[in-house]
Formats: structure tokens, sequence, C-alpha cells
């Protein structure tokens, strides 16, 4: 892996790992924060490969249209349960309202803490 890949990883990585129970980001928006905005697809690839690894909340990404993604359906419902048991309201065609639970870290209160949106 060269070096500035590497840095898009460990970035992307850092910033999963940030998001709060309740909130979710796109994979363009994690790809953007981690310095890359055409790499959705590597942010896929991060999630698929280093989850289970670095114990990261794959559940808390989703599509720029705010739906669940994935095509295997016990992974759907996986997805859906836990974003519903962290209180994201998840409807029928399994959409999340982006402008309700977002989270930006980029972000930031006057005082350094993350804004609540």
């Amino acid at each position: 892996m060269d070096e500035e890949m590497q840095t898009f990883t460990e970035k992307a990585l850092n910033i999963i790992k940030q998001i709060p129970a309740g909130k979710i980001m796109t994979y363009g928006q994690v790809a953007a924060a981690a310095g890359s905005p055409r790499a959705a697809r590597q942010v896929t690839r991060i999630l698929h490969s280093m989850s289970n690894k670095h114990h990261l909340p794959w559940h808390r990404i989703v599509n720029r249209q705010g739906e669940i993604a994935l095509n295997d359906e016990e992974a759907r419902f996986f997805q859906r349960k836990s974003l519903q048991e962290e209180g994201v309201e998840v409807d029928f065609n399994d959409r999340i309202d982006l402008a309700r639970f977002r989270f930006d870290p980029l972000q930031k209160t006057v005082d350094g803490s993350q804004c609540d949106h």
C-alpha cells in the first residue's frame, strides 16, 4: 500500500470511529472528510476489509441517498436493526433522513466539542 493511500485509509478509519451512536455518514462524506472526495468506493473497501479488525461502526455508513446499500439481506437486517437500536429512524425503504441524522465530524462548537444537530 503506497503512503498516500495508507494516509487516506488511516484518516477514513479515524473518521468512521468518531461517528457517534444515533448518527450516520455517507460513503462519500467519509471520503471527503478523509481528503479524497471521489473515493467513496475506497471507503466501501475499507469497511469490507477492516471493520472486524478495527471494530468499526460500519452500520453507521449509508449511501448518498441515505439508504442502506447492502445487497445481502441478513446484513441489511443487521444494519437496520443496529441503527434503530441507536435511535436512528429507518423507513420501509431502508432510507434515513440525512438532514436529521447525518454526522459532520468537521462541525464543532465554539468550545471544540461536537455540535449535536
